[in-house]
């Protein structure tokens, strides 16, 4: 709850002083920092549009007021943010998955959790070879239903913890697929303000007066539907896939656990078996 009202306090404070600065000064400066940083390519149709105007985007973004301005470049950063989110995303959980599988086929092959190294493991299978194999040490001499228990709740730990760490940063998508529409909405509500104080400043009506910051207004809602329909998709996209990397993990948890019961049962049956002392040995030896 602490964003949220941090970002309407920032942006109560600095809508006033956004809304007294001039337009001309604002794209001169929009223009100088295109060219420095990306070069003419952009910064040329930003001084073209500023100068002669028009109906494209760029135009009416170069036209519209300060605060729309901010408005559309926000959004427009955040559509950016959203698209590389997801694209860092889906290469951390291939890169885990690829990890992960590795590791799965590796302890399948030895069948035991004694013996295994952990460091030749990689992933949330070291963690939980690590802990597996601690317990064991632990509860030396104590029953094997105690120790299964207690490492299935170990295991459970670093499960959730290892979904956890794969699902941060999914959330910047859903925060832009839930707010960039509201941010776009508010431009807009900004911008039509704005044509209203010019139809009563002019005393005309004529479409040529309302319709150019109308239009303004309305591509700040439609950048905001363009940041917000993607990142919606894109995090459920990410969501899915999270949500299978998950499934793998539970699957490396059973599969620790499994061989955790065989060493047990292993374990058990060679204390069971009687040892033969060396006088019945050599009795027997001579019958």
């Amino acid at each position: 709850m602490k964003f949220p009202s941090i970002l309407l306090a920032a942006v109560l404070v600095a809508t006033p002083q956004l809304a007294a600065a001039d337009t001309a000064s604002v794209n001169i400066a929009l223009i100088t920092w295109a060219d420095e940083w990306i070069g003419p390519a952009l910064s040329e149709p930003m001084r073209v549009a500023a100068q002669q105007g028009g109906h494209s985007p760029l135009a009416m973004f170069m036209g519209a007021d300060i605060v729309v301005k901010a408005v559309m470049f926000g959004l427009a950063i955040a559509s950016v943010l959203g698209w590389a989110v997801w694209a860092g995303k889906i290469l951390q959980v291939s890169w885990a998955n690829a990890r992960l599988r590795r590791s799965y086929r590796k302890l399948a092959k030895a069948g035991a959790v004694k013996g295994a190294q952990a460091k030749s493991f990689s992933g949330p299978m070291r963690a939980m070879i690590r802990a597996a194999l601690a317990e064991i040490d632990i509860s030396d001499g104590l029953n094997k239903a105690g120790i299964k228990e207690r490492v299935a709740s170990e295991l459970s730990r670093i499960e959730a913890g290892a979904a956890r760490a794969m699902q941060s940063g999914a959330m910047i998508l859903g925060s832009i697929g839930s707010t960039a529409p509201f941010i776009g909405l508010f431009g807009t509500v900004w911008g039509i303000m704005n044509s209203f104080i010019g139809i009563a400043e002019s005393g005309s009506t004529s479409l040529t007066v309302v319709a150019p910051g109308i239009a303004e207004a309305l591509l700040a809602t439609a950048i905001g539907l363009v940041a917000a329909i993607p990142a919606v998709l894109l995090y459920n996209h990410i969501t899915r896939v999270v949500t299978g990397y998950r499934a793998r993990v539970g699957d490396a948890a059973a599969l620790v656990e499994r061989c955790l019961s065989r060493d047990l049962d292993r374990a058990e049956r060679t204390a069971d078996v009687p040892h033969t002392t060396p006088d019945i040995a050599t009795k027997l030896a001579a019958e």
